[in-house]
């Protein structure tokens, strides 16, 4: 039975642990994590520290804030050996910054996982380098799909995915909150209004990966000329939606960067 430990059990951490629980039986989990209470409710076997996670399991899952990594793969860096293979979920993290901090060979595994992991509708990006097998790659892959789906992207293009899966959760529900915003100041209930919005994202998500059509296509066929589609429409052009929606994706990009240094 595959071993896999926890460092951090917060959101995201018990998140994924919760996925293995419902389907992945032949993965033993062990969890370690500073706060006493996120430790007690995690689904695993609990360690006493981050260095008894790395001494007991060849798959360490690091699921703690990005500012603190450091500190934390300095600690456990006399328990790492050439046979450990750390999957990360700390945004903007690099594969050679785990390395400095721990062994230069290091095998790892980079994930960019996103908040509706937390109900098992995740959408990760993962991906990895030659230091690490096939077959372990496949093994941090199952993991991370417990609770969603992975898409395979390039090892240099992981922080330029974070505003398109990790951070846009957080663009959408500003975008909603518009739509209720909105439908409130016209006396219409504003929970109606979000179930509504709500199942129309989910309706429209359908349409983009299921419909076979590009995106300018579905739009124009929402648009019947002179409508009211249309007149909402050269607005949000007007606005420059999408050169805005570009320029917040450049923002999460460079501070990605910066966080990695």
């Amino acid at each position: 039975m595959a071993k896999l430990g926890f460092i951090g059990a917060g959101n995201m951490g018990s998140a994924i642990m919760k996925g293995i629980g419902f389907k992945l039986s032949d993965i033993q989990v062990y969890a370690y994590d500073k706060d006493p209470e996120k430790l007690a409710a995690a689904n695993a076997i609990h360690c006493q520290s981050e260095n008894e996670v790395v001494s007991l399991c060849k798959y360490v899952l690091l699921a703690v804030k990005p500012q603190v990594l450091g500190e934390v793969l300095d600690k456990i860096k006399p328990d790492v050996t050439g046979d450990t293979v750390f999957i990360s979920i700390c945004a903007g993290i690099s594969e050679k910054f785990i390395r400095a901090h721990t062994i230069p060979d290091a095998k790892v595994v980079l994930v960019m996982p996103n908040t509706p992991m937390m109900l098992g509708s995740g959408a990760s990006a993962i991906s990895t380098d030659d230091k690490t097998s096939a077959e372990e790659f496949m093994f941090a892959k199952a993991v991370i799909e417990s609770c969603g789906i992975a898409e395979i992207i390039p090892i240099d293009k992981m922080k330029e995915i974070i505003c398109i899966n990790g951070s846009s959760p957080a663009f959408i529900y500003l975008f909603a909150k518009g739509f209720i915003d909105y439908a409130e100041a016209n006396g219409i209930d504003g929970n109606a209004a979000l179930r509504l919005f709500a199942a129309t994202l989910k309706g429209s998500a359908d349409m983009l990966t299921k419909s076979g059509m590009s995106v300018d296509r579905l739009i124009k066929q929402v648009s019947s000329p002179g409508g009211t589609t249309i007149a909402g429409l050269d607005k949000l052009y007007e606005g420059k939606l999408t050169d805005d929606v570009i320029a917040a994706c450049e923002a999460c990009t460079r501070r990605a960067y910066e966080l990695s240094q």
